[in-house]
């Protein structure tokens, strides 16, 4: 039985890269849906066609909408589609605003193609994927953000949705933490998703961020 190929759809206001990215998505099994060439239309096209994957740039010129701006509608009008930014800034608040907005992950524009191909596959999955250097910028202002006093009775998780919830923390992909509790890969996504409904949150990225806060990584 074949596999469905994961969709794509890649957000750049500079055509010869857009369409380079594109051209090596498509050469590596991927089925690009379709390009946009800024925020507004990114928003637009994604609605239509529910990709997998949307590769966000960041700085879309001045017409049309941020990159974050379209990151923020798309993550929350189409909870099955993930965003992974792929961008020539690696500034530290650029990252952080992308994140707080939903992206599942951060490329620069600087990782080799195979970098990217690995990255698209993997967001798809699930997971969140940083270029080397960024996830712990993220995951150290979620720290400092872990002060704040929590508020009002948490949510009830089972013993095996926290159990996850912890090797989540730690940076395990879902394949990964399979393998160590000895479960299929399916029935790690079923407790991510169920634990994702429970905490009202919208990736492993800001899952990650409520197990830090709640001192689960340790």
């Amino acid at each position: 039985m074949t596999e469905t190929p994961i969709s794509v759809m890649v957000v750049d206001d500079h055509p010869i890269w857009r369409d380079g990215v594109a051209r090596d998505l498509a050469e590596n099994g991927f089925d690009v849906r379709a390009t946009a060439p800024d925020g507004a239309a990114a928003v637009r096209i994604a609605r239509a066609v529910r990709p997998d994957v949307v590769l966000m740039d960041l700085n879309l010129g001045e017409t049309g909408g941020s990159g974050v701006a379209a990151t923020r509608s798309i993550t929350a009008d189409l909870p099955n589609t993930r965003v992974l930014v792929l961008s020539a800034s690696g500034e530290h608040n650029d990252v952080l605003e992308a994140v707080k907005a939903g992206a599942s992950g951060y490329l620069v524009k600087s990782a080799s193609a195979q970098e990217l191909v690995d990255a698209v596959r993997r967001t798809a999955a699930g997971d969140p994927v940083f270029t080397p250097g960024l996830a712990g910028l993220v995951l150290g202002e979620y720290r400092r953000m872990a002060d704040a006093p929590d508020e009002g009775e948490p949510p009830r998780l089972t013993e095996r949705e926290t159990e996850v919830l912890r090797l989540v923390a730690k940076g395990l992909t879902a394949r990964q933490i399979a393998e160590r509790l000895v479960i299929s890969h399916r029935t790690v996504e079923n407790h991510v998703q169920s634990t994702l409904r429970k905490l009202q949150l919208h990736n492993r990225v800001e899952l990650a961020r409520y197990a830090i806060e709640h001192g689960l990584d340790k």
